[in-house]
């Protein structure tokens, strides 16, 4: 038996450019290899292109694509994963060449080789990348979303990426039948917090809703693109919300993308007449129409960082009888956060006192901090944790946890920081 290592290359005791690097004596491969969102966008580790064999991808989020096409600049190195996380990192990754390509190593024709280099892996299906073999199983997170169960040198590592264990009206929970485990690399964005019962938020959030249009107003939902925009339409017809829905920006793109891909979802029925039952905003003259109208706007960006979004913001935030409900996390430093914090955000230019009511809803894609719990307590085998993917002391706050309440060796490793399995 050779030996395994585990390199972590960027994600760790942070969020964003989630990186990692698994190796044998004959074989490297990558899990993710994903930005940093910033004012400019930040890279995980430098690995020399010639000494990776393949990356395999998880999910689309570009915290842990974003950076994959630094790999086509030259060569054509195989990325695994399924179709449909293809096609929605290929959405995310030109949009962000678009919005950033001035600080970024690659252009459109790295993307284009980078798509032509896809290999498609459904859930399940075990996959050889010399000594290593692997498997792609669901993570709940969003469409497409996987999680990484490896078997090399006799031993089998699980890699969670960003995973949930509950049902939503999206997605079905992550699956966890591993079978026996000598490692676990997990995220822990949501050590520190349990996120309110999915139900009863529901519920809370239709109700505001309601009440906001049923007096004439206009409720601005900003969301992310992939995934939160699409629950929020399935929660609003399922609870049979009879006003006007518009949806705007790339959240319209990514849906028409998810309609073609009924497997990955949990009732594609019910997706698509959450889908039928939208307006879709197709311009300036339909999105000046819906400030206009009492009815709900879903639109990218979930934090207010530009997408159509901060055009609604300074319209529906200047009238008191409207809202405007965050459903996603707020990064600090975003315009989202500081309207949560605040109650401000720029309209017309200058930044004004919001007077629309402003309130946030906690519709997590992560695990909270007792699914995390509950998913080490159904960990088999002798398993030692790697704990990333957490800010503000996460990381560490979990391992702790894992280390003297499951009884499980847990570490927090540092970026660079290499491991023996």
């Amino acid at each position: 038996m050779g030996s395994l290592k585990i390199r972590f290359l960027g994600g760790t005791r942070e969020v964003g450019r989630s990186a990692l690097s698994v190796r044998t004596e004959k074989t490297h491969v990558l899990l993710d290899y994903g930005v940093m969102l910033d004012h400019e966008p930040g890279f995980p580790m430098h690995v020399p292109p010639k000494e990776v064999d393949a990356v395999i991808l998880g999910h689309s989020h570009l915290d842990h694509s974003g950076a994959i096409p630094i790999f086509h600049i030259q060569g054509n190195k195989p990325v695994y994963t399924n179709k449909l996380t293809a096609e929605l990192g290929q959405l995310l990754i030109s949009d962000f060449i678009h919005l950033a390509s001035y600080y970024l190593p690659y252009e459109y024709l790295e993307l284009r080789t980078m798509m032509r280099n896809i290999r498609h892996l459904e859930y399940g299906v075990q996959e050889t990348i010399g000594d290593i073999s692997f498997q792609l199983l669901n993570a709940g997170h969003i469409p497409g979303s996987a999680q990484v169960l490896i078997e090399a040198e006799g031993k089998r590592i699980l890699y969670t990426g960003d995973f949930n264990l509950i049902d939503t009206r999206l997605l079905e929970g992550a699956e966890m039948d591993y079978g026996d485990l000598d490692a676990v690399i997990m995220e822990s964005t949501y050590a520190n917090e349990d996120h309110p019962d999915r139900t009863e938020l529901e519920k809370h959030f239709v109700e505001d809703v309601n009440d906001v249009v049923e007096r004439g107003g206009t409720v601005l939902v900003p969301a992310f693109s992939i995934g939160r925009a699409q629950e929020i339409l399935c929660i609003l017809d399922a609870y049979h919300f009879e006003h006007p829905v518009y949806v705007d920006g790339m959240a319209r793109e990514a849906s028409r993308v998810m309609m073609n891909y009924p497997k990955f979802l949990r009732d594609h029925k019910a997706f698509m007449n959450a889908i039928r039952s939208a307006n879709w905003v197709e311009g300036w003259r339909d999105r000046r129409r819906a400030t206009k109208t009492p009815c709900v706007i879903i639109s990218p960006a979930g934090m207010l960082k530009g997408g159509p979004a901060s055009f609604y913001v300074s319209k529906i935030g200047k009238k008191a009888n409207n809202a405007i409900f965050l459903v996603s996390f707020q990064i600090p430093g975003t315009p989202g956060r500081e309207l949560l914090e605040k109650g401000v955000c720029l309209i017309d230019g200058k930044v004004k006192k919001v007077k629309a009511r402003v309130a946030h809803f906690d519709f997590s894609s992560h695990c909270g901090a007792k699914e995390l719990k509950e998913a080490v307590k159904r960990i088999n085998g002798k398993a030692k944790f790697f704990v990333m993917h957490g800010a503000e002391g996460n990381c560490e706050y979990l391992s702790k946890w894992i280390r003297d309440e499951a009884g499980f060796e847990a570490v927090a490793p540092k970026p660079g920081d290499t491991f023996e399995v």
